[in-house]
């Protein structure tokens, strides 16, 4: 059986339970998602989808 996890999916889950746990990490989980995306877009030449 061959099971994939991206990444996108994968940080957002990890994301949102962090945020549950302690709501004072959204601007800090919000900026480091975006920072990433941008810098894999820019590697990329698209934004993973």
């Amino acid at each position: 059986m061959d099971i994939q996890l991206y990444f996108g999916p994968v940080a957002s889950l990890i994301a949102g339970i962090l945020i549950l746990v302690m709501p004072r990490l959204l601007n800090y989980i919000v900026a480091i998602y975006l920072i990433v995306m941008g810098v894999l877009g820019l590697m990329h030449g698209h934004y993973p989808h």
